[in-house]
């Protein structure tokens, strides 16, 4: 399991039945804080941009198919994928990004699935929660009893993107751009979480949800 990532939740039930939650979001939209609060509240909680990257590490499956799909130009001086160069092959060019969706999705979904194994196992009446950009569009959230889609205003996370990637305006419009909108994504939620508030705002929203995630599986 990956280290940082492994705290649970017990609750008193007869019924030893675990809820999987996926998390979701368009790019820079806040999901990262949103998962710490869950994780902080008791959660299992797991990132698929780092499952993504450790399934692309050197000696791994996806490692040869992307070398192989996209050249060595996508290869650092230490032998590892360049997730920057990558990117920007993939954010300007559709068809390349869905190819390595291709790629690397079957094995995130195949990793997900033994991480949320081994919580069910230690902790059956838990909660899991995996954070996943595309889990809408690859279809994933069909395998979570309930799916939060964490948003914010468009201005707000143009200026998160630009700060974060260092990259201009331009640039972080295309990114956003090249992805299903928020608007969209709201319409397969659960529970929605606006970020475009202060960090105190977001963190008590979190927790709201996460009592309403916890009385769900209490009914």
């Amino acid at each position: 399991m990956m280290s940082g990532e492994s705290s649970f939740i017990t609750h008193n039930s007869s019924l030893l039945i675990m809820l999987k939650v996926g998390l979701t979001g368009s790019i820079a939209v806040g999901k990262s804080f949103v998962l710490s609060v869950l994780r902080e509240l008791g959660c299992a909680t797991f990132d698929a941009d780092k499952i993504a990257h450790s399934t692309m590490e050197p000696g791994r499956p996806a490692y040869q198919d992307i070398v192989r799909e996209f050249g060595g130009e996508v290869v650092g001086e230490d032998g590892s994928i360049d997730r920057a160069k990558l990117g920007a092959i993939v954010f300007a060019d559709e068809a390349r990004r869905k190819r390595l969706n291709q790629i690397v999705h079957p094995r995130v979904i195949e990793e997900q699935d033994r991480l949320l194994r081994e919580v069910e196992a230690a902790t059956p009446d838990g909660i899991a929660v995996i954070d996943a950009a595309l889990i809408i569009e690859s279809g994933g959230y069909k395998r979570f009893d309930k799916l939060i889609v964490a948003f914010c205003d468009l201005e707000t996370q143009l200026d998160r993107l630009m700060r974060r990637n260092g990259i201009s305006r331009e640039d972080a419009e295309r990114r956003i751009a090249a992805q299903m909108s928020s608007d969209e994504k709201r319409g397969y939620a659960d529970y929605e979480i606006d970020t475009s508030g202060t960090l105190d705002q977001t963190r008590l929203r979190v927790t709201e949800v996460f009592n309403q995630l916890v009385q769900s599986m209490r009914s």
